[in-house]
Formats: C-alpha cells, sequence, structure tokens
C-alpha cells in the first residue's frame, strides 16, 4: 500500500516530529510511505502548495493520501487528492466556527475517513462519526534511562526538576500559570525547567531526569508530551484538556488540576513528593505507536 503524508514543513524540524513518527511506524509495519509538505504561510505558501501537489498526484499513483492538520487536510483537498484521510488536530477547534464548519462539510462531501485524537476534540468538532484515534508513542524510544545518566546529559543538578515541555511563548500552552504554581512553592530544592526546540531524540533523557512534568495549557487534542512521560513513568500534574483525564486516571502520581496557581502548586507538592516512579507505561501499552499504527492501517484498508 502507497500512502502519501500531507502536512506542513513549517516546524523548526521541517515536518512535525509527532507527523514524522507516525508516518514512520507506518512505514515499519509494511506501508509505504512518502510526504509532501507545505511551506509559508496560509495565504502566501499554500496556494502554490495546491498546485504543486496536484502536479504531483497526476504524476504519481498513491492508494491513500493522509492529510495532518485542518489547513493541509482544506488544501489537499482543493488540490483533488482522493481517497483522502484526514487526521484533525486540537487546533481545529481553536479555528473557530468557520474553520469547524468547513471541516464538517468537506467530511460528508469530500473526505473518506476523518480521524480526531480525542472524544472531546470530536464533540468539539460535532462530527459524530469522526474515528478517534490517538498519536501512539515510541516505547522503544522512550525506554529506561538511569537517571543519573539522564541528568549528566541534559545538565541537571542534584535539586528536584519540574519540567515545562513546550513553547512559553505560545499563548495556548500558559506558561505564567506554571511560572505562578513554582514561585508559589517557595522551594530552593526545586527547579522548573523549559524544555523546548530540542531535538526529539532528546526528550527521553529531560524526561528521565526530570521529577515531574507540568501541562498547563488551556487547549489541546491529545498532548503527546503527556503519553510520553507516562511511557517514562514520570510523575504528571496536568490541566484537564484533551484526552489527558483519561490517559492519566488510573495511575498514581498523576494528576488533574484546576487553573488556580494555588491549586497547581499543591498538586506539583504532591507529584514531587511521589518520590517514585510511576506505573504510567504499563496503563498506555495500547498506546504503543505500532499498535496504533495497525488501528491506521486497518482504516486505509476499509477506505480503499
Amino acid at each position: 500500500m502507497k500512502v502519501l503524508f500531507v502536512c506542513s514543513g513549517n516546524s523548526q524540524f521541517g515536518i512535525s516530529p509527532l507527523v514524522k513518527s507516525q508516518g514512520e511506524s507506518l512505514r515499519n509495519n509494511g506501508i509505504d510511505i512518502e510526504y509532501f509538505t507545505f511551506s509559508g504561510n496560509f495565504l502566501a505558501g499554500y496556494p502554490a502548495g495546491v498546485l504543486k501537489l496536484r502536479k504531483h498526484l497526476k504524476s504519481h499513483k498513491f492508494d491513500i493520501i493522509h492529510a495532518h492538520y485542518s489547513i493541509s487536510a482544506f488544501a489537499a483537498t482543493f488540490a483533488g487528492a482522493s481517497p483522502l484521510v484526514v487526521s484533525l488536530m486540537g487546533g481545529t477547534v481553536k479555528g473557530g466556527c468557520l474553520v469547524r464548519s468547513f471541516a464538517r462539510f468537506l467530511h460528508k462531501y469530500r473526505w473518506k475517513a476523518t480521524i480526531v485524537k480525542s472524544e472531546r476534540t470530536k464533540n468539539n468538532i460535532k462530527i459524530t462519526d469522526a474515528l478517534v484515534v490517538p498519536n501512539g508513542v515510541d516505547f522503544e524510544k522512550f525506554k529506561f534511562i538511569d537517571k543519573t545518566i539522564a541528568r549528566n546529559k541534559v545538565n541537571f543538578n542534584e535539586k528536584k526538576h519540574i519540567i515545562f515541555a513546550a513553547n512559553p511563548k505560545t499563548k495556548e500552552k500558559n506558561y505564567q500559570l506554571a511560572a505562578a504554581a513554582f514561585k508559589l512553592l517557595n522551594s530552593q530544592d526545586v527547579e522548573l525547567n523549559i524544555v523546548s526546540g530540542i531535538d526529539h531524540n532528546l526528550i527521553p533523557y529531560y524526561m528521565y531526569a526530570a521529577d515531574v512534568l507540568i501541562l498547563t495549557s488551556s487547549s489541546e487534542g491529545s498532548p503527546n508530551v503527556i503519553k510520553e512521560a507516562m511511557a517514562c513513568n514520570l510523575p504528571i500534574v496536568s490541566t484537564d484538556v484533551g484526552d489527558v483525564a483519561q490517559v492519566i486516571s488510573k495511575t498514581p502520581g498523576c494528576y488533574i488540576t484546576s487553573y488556580d496557581p494555588t491549586d497547581v502548586a499543591d498538586k506539583l507538592k504532591k507529584a514531587l513528593n511521589f518520590g517514585k516512579p510511576t506505573n504510567g507505561r504499563e496503563n498506555i501499552k495500547h498506546l504503543d505507536i505500532n499498535t496504533v499504527a495497525r488501528k491506521i492501517i486497518d482504516i486505509y484498508k476499509k477506505v480503499i
């Protein structure tokens, strides 16, 4: 089966590591994957990209075109991609009523299958027959690393470390809440570390070097950083966004918090005092990247 992944190439790594990871997991499960990326902003880069994609589709044969994120999905639709499978992420919800309405229209009349990452996103977009398939985690990549080795790799000292694994300048990531809660801890023995803009291959080292992951986002779909932390048995404190509550609910040492800095600080204290690895990895075995890849392949087969 030959599949064309259509996506943005605008991240600092080119193709988003999340999209690339899914593509490579499909390749590892016998699917012939090729990538087509859009560059530049929507008005400047995507119209030219649509024409380029249309030409590419005329000269190459694919069994499935799989577009990731709403803008790439819209562009692939305009390029005449068919049969088209679309993965909508949490950003579609943030795109507003017009984006959601257009997505519903195309789902009904043009797209052969629509994948969302959580039940909450499905409900917000109001595509009742969307398929909920969260992104998987590469268990081999996020396998055990000794804490001393991990800390030496990322230059962490002997204090306790909370990691905020996102760009603090991104509004939806709500770094101000994490910073306010950390200040309330008022502890000289704890550090808050921002982990952003680094090679994704280093993320497992930060996970195993840290004592707690904090996520204070105002909006998410199915944040992979949560599942990555679970795979590393790292305690977690998170706001109730996307499918986080569902993913961590059965794991002691992981906590859902409100947006009150005092509550966040209280949950951070509990997570820091938990003082040992969680059993998160065991609890997300069903989200192993190869298990998820096989679910996506089943969707492709049904479309074909």
